[in-house]
């Protein structure tokens, strides 16, 4: 039964999740590899915010785990404009470094901008998967949930995300490598911290006294909509 007095955790899981978005997009800028797989350096940091994403539906409901969503769209947004505005404002002559911050930080709102597209097509659909599961299956079997949505977030976010950010910046061959390393890490690193997130939801679940269903729920992604 949802009790919406008792939010106290809220702010604390929001931040923690746009904390963790933003600075994923800062990593991104880097590429690595590590045995036969290719991935931006986000991809090590990025599944935490599905796991926040899945205690934000999980105990509060889509149309609150909808608000953080759109939160951190405009974090990306404004975390994007202020990086291009400070790389276009002209440097103080005792500053040198102006061709190493555009070597770096102005792929930023590129990535940021597929991140954008890839992570609201991913996220939305994680929220909205988890949630009707949870109706469904009557709030048992929670480790379904949070595998079976992130398989379907995390391959429209991957696919997305991928194709946006680094199009035409590396052959064919490199980008089908990084998609299919991105997606089977963030799976595997969702499946890994299953027991993390049953403790982290149950913990929530017992501070808080909210356990929300969401039952009726139309799923319509704008954020001041039902």
């Amino acid at each position: 039964m949802s009790d919406e007095g008792k939010t106290r955790l809220l702010p604390v899981i929001s931040g923690l999740f746009v904390g963790v978005l933003i600075l994923s997009n800062v990593l991104a800028a880097k590429m690595l590899r590590i045995g036969p797989f290719v991935f931006d350096g986000g991809t090590l940091l990025f599944p935490m915010s599905y796991i926040f994403g899945d205690v934000l539906t999980e105990v509060y409901g889509y149309r609150q785990s909808r608000k953080v969503i759109w939160t951190g769209l405009g974090a990306l947004a404004v975390m994007s404009l202020n990086i291009w505005i400070i790389g276009a404002l002209p440097a103080d002559p005792s500053w040198t470094l102006q061709r190493s911050y555009d070597d770096i930080l102005a792929q930023v709102p590129r990535i940021a901008l597929a991140s954008v597209v890839g992570y609201f097509a991913g996220e939305w659909s994680n929220s909205v998967v988890l949630s009707r599961m949870k109706v469904l299956t009557r709030g048992r079997w929670l480790w379904t949930r949070t595998i079976g949505s992130t398989l379907v977030g995390e391959l429209a976010d991957t696919l997305l995300f991928v194709t946006i950010a680094f199009a035409g910046s590396y052959p064919s061959s490199v980008l089908l490598t990084m998609m299919a390393s991105n997606y089977l890490f963030k799976c595997s690193i969702e499946a890994a911290f299953t027991p993390v997130t049953y403790r982290v939801v149950g913990f929530v679940k017992r501070t808080e006294r909210v356990d929300e269903y969401d039952y009726g729920v139309r799923y319509n992604p704008l954020p001041l909509k039902d």
